[in-house]
């Protein structure tokens, strides 16, 4: 099991996050910042825990991120 967290407020909408994880990120067309599908917003920091097959994808999308605002962890 992995925990995604995004802190959406600081996001700059660059798309990374979507070009290397679709199935979990999306942007918004109201505002222009990423969307973490299926997360619960708490604060200002969207969580959501999803299945180790979606890791690798994950962390790729992380680690692309310019404001290194998404944070991936095995639990």
């Amino acid at each position: 099991m992995i925990v995604i967290t995004l802190q959406r407020e600081k996001c700059i909408g660059c798309n990374y996050c979507v070009e290397h994880a679709p199935e979990r990120w999306a942007m918004s067309k109201k505002d222009g910042k990423s969307v973490l599908l299926g997360a619960r917003d708490r604060k200002g920091f969207h969580t959501v825990k999803v299945n180790d097959e979606e890791l690798e994808q994950n962390k790729t999308a992380a680690k692309s991120c310019p404001v290194k605002i998404i944070k991936v962890t095995k639990i």
